[in-house]
């Protein structure tokens, strides 16, 4: 696994529950601020693997990408953790998580 692959890896596995990031949030922590695109496909190859919280992962106006079952599954873990939606938008300035060791 390279380096940019891991650090996005051990970003999203330590995510708290009632607590998002966005996938640009999370690429920039990981050190390539242009590597969103990866960061989705790094969740969707490594998510079951290392049983990443993938639902807690939105994008960066506060909403869920995916659509349909996916998107209504993740509103729902989502929901369970205690997070409000907004319509279909999540207030990030309530549920955003900003890591420390990454600042």
């Amino acid at each position: 696994m390279n380096e940019f692959t891991n650090q996005v890896v051990n970003i999203i596995e330590h995510i708290p529950s009632g607590k998002v990031m966005a996938y640009g949030q999370i690429a920039k922590y990981a050190g390539n601020p242009w590597g969103a695109r990866q960061v989705v496909r790094i969740l969707n190859s490594m998510s079951t693997k290392y049983h990443l919280p993938w639902h807690r992962v939105i994008n960066a106006k506060g909403e869920i990408s995916l659509t349909g079952e996916g998107g209504s599954l993740q509103k729902s873990l989502l929901s369970s953790e205690g997070i409000i939606f907004i319509g279909d938008k999540i207030d990030l300035s309530s549920y955003q998580f900003f890591p420390q060791y990454y600042e």
